[in-house]
C-alpha cells in the first residue's frame, strides 16, 4: 500500500493566480511571490545573483518552469517526494541561504497508483537495462512504497507540512502545476478563510488532478 493511503484525506482546493492580487499574502515579498509572477503572470525576468528559493518538483519532463538564471535551487525527483533528499534541502538552507521552499506536484503524475505499474517497471528494466527479473522485482518491491501515492494534492500538502515542521524558519508553499496551461496553483484547505476569500478551483475538477 502507498504510504499516503494510511492517512485520512484532507479536503483541498486550488487557488489560481491570474493576477498579482491572487497571490496569498503570506507569500508576498518572498521568492515564492516572484515564482508565481514569473510562471503565471509572465513577469519579466530580473537579474538574480543569489538563489533565495528551493523548488522541489517532479522529474517529469512535461513540467517546465519559467524561471531566470540564479533564481532558485531545483530538486527534481519522482513525485516531488523530498524525503530521500533531506540533506540536499538542508544544504540549500544552511549553506545556500535559501529562505523559501516551494513543493510542486502536478496533474497526471505517474507516481499516482504506482503499484499498478509494477509489471511495466520490471519489464522495462529487463528489456532496457539488462536486469534479471528477480533483481527488478526486488528493486520495485523494496522502494516503490516510498514514492507512490493516491492523490497528488494530498501528498503535496502533507509533504509540505512535514517540511514546514522540520524547517520552522522557512516559508513553505505547496503548489500544483497544470500540464495543460503550465500554470501554478496554490493549495489551500476547503472551508478555510483563504479559500472563502479567493476564487478557487475544486481539486478533481477541470481535469487538473
Amino acid at each position: 500500500m502507498d504510504s499516503s493511503q494510511t492517512h485520512s484525506k484532507i479536503n483541498l482546493t486550488l487557488l489560481p493566480v491570474a493576477r498579482a492580487s491572487d497571490i496569498l499574502p503570506k507569500y508576498c515579498g518572498t521568492a515564492i511571490d516572484d515564482l508565481l509572477a514569473y510562471q503565471n503572470l509572465g513577469a519579466p525576468h530580473r537579474r538574480h545573483t543569489k538563489a533565495d528559493l528551493l523548488i522541489g518538483t517532479c522529474m517529469d519532463s512535461r513540467l517546465q518552469l519559467m524561471i531566470p538564471l540564479n533564481f532558485a535551487y531545483v530538486l527534481r525527483c519522482a513525485g516531488a517526494n523530498l524525503s530521500m533528499l533531506e540533506f540536499d534541502v538542508s544544504f540549500a538552507i544552511a549553506v545556500g541561504g535559501v529562505r523559501s521552499v516551494c513543493l510542486i506536484g502536478h496533474d497526471r503524475c505517474r507516481m499516482v497508483d504506482v503499484a499498478s505499474k509494477r509489471e511495466a517497471f520490471i519489464s522495462g528494466l529487463i528489456d532496457s537495462a539488462g536486469w534479471h527479473r528477480e533483481k527488478a522485482e526486488e528493486h520495485f518491491d523494496t522502494l516503490s512504497s516510498r514514492y507512490g501515492f493516491g492523490d497528488v494534492a494530498n501528498f503535496v500538502w502533507r509533504e509540505a507540512q512535514r517540511l514546514r515542521e522540520r524547517y520552522t524558519g522557512i516559508t513553505l508553499a505547496p503548489l500544483v502545476y497544470s500540464l495543460g496551461d503550465r500554470s501554478l496553483r496554490q493549495l489551500v484547505e476547503v472551508g478555510s478563510s483563504i479559500a472563502t476569500a479567493h476564487r478557487t478551483v475544486e481539486v478533481g475538477g477541470e481535469g487538473i488532478l
